[in-house]
């Protein structure tokens, strides 16, 4: 038994030194998603509508990469719940997301379409705001805030931020009916 434990430490110190040694590069990584991210973020400024779906598919599947596969597993777990309505259950799976990875824009998003859910309005517009903070081009997001605005019946800011979604993503249809739906209201009519 004591030759078991002899050998156990080379192993230990070994998985030890690979940890450390791979820690700079999971730093590396997430700054070349972020990079990443920005370059689709420009792009899809200036797509046609032709590009832009494809473009959005893949800002998409970068805001679901957390750089951690259990991160990874809770926002997919919170994103399944909140499409199955089960908003109480994505909830708690984002928090837990967002309690482990404070810095991930994506889990906040996404735990305010399940707050709007149940009504809960404040939490729903702190985490819009959070996601922001985290990631200014966050089109969803920015959406989010938009609609939540409308709801509280403040149709000029609503207006302002659909027209800031436009600008993030010109081919946001959501937001170009939304600002059409509201221009009159905002803007006044004109005789």
């Amino acid at each position: 038994m004591s030759a078991n434990l002899f050998n156990l430490k080379p192993i230990v110190a070994a998985l030890f030194a690979i940890v450390m040694f791979s820690l700079p590069l999971a730093g590396q990584q997430t700054t070349s998603v972020t990079d990443r991210l920005a370059g689709l973020y420009d792009d899809l400024a200036t797509a046609s509508a032709a590009e832009a779906p494809g473009i959005e598919r893949e800002i998409r599947l970068e805001w679901r990469k957390t750089g951690s596969a259990a991160m990874d597993l809770l926002l997919k777990r919170g994103r399944d719940a909140l499409e199955r309505g089960e908003y109480d259950v994505a909830i708690e799976h984002l928090t837990a997301l967002t309690d482990h990875a404070p810095d991930v824009a994506e889990g906040y998003h996404a735990r305010a379409r399940a707050y709007f859910r149940v009504e809960q309005i404040g939490p729903a517009m702190a985490d819009l705001e959070r996601a922001l903070a985290l990631d200014p081009r966050h089109y969803e997001a920015a959406h989010g805030l938009a609609v939540v605005l409308e709801a509280l019946d403040r149709p000029q800011q609503a207006y302002a931020a659909y027209r800031v979604v436009l600008s993030l993503h010109p081919h946001y249809d959501a937001a170009a009916e939304a600002v059409t739906r509201l221009k009159a209201r905002v803007e006044g009519l004109r005789i």
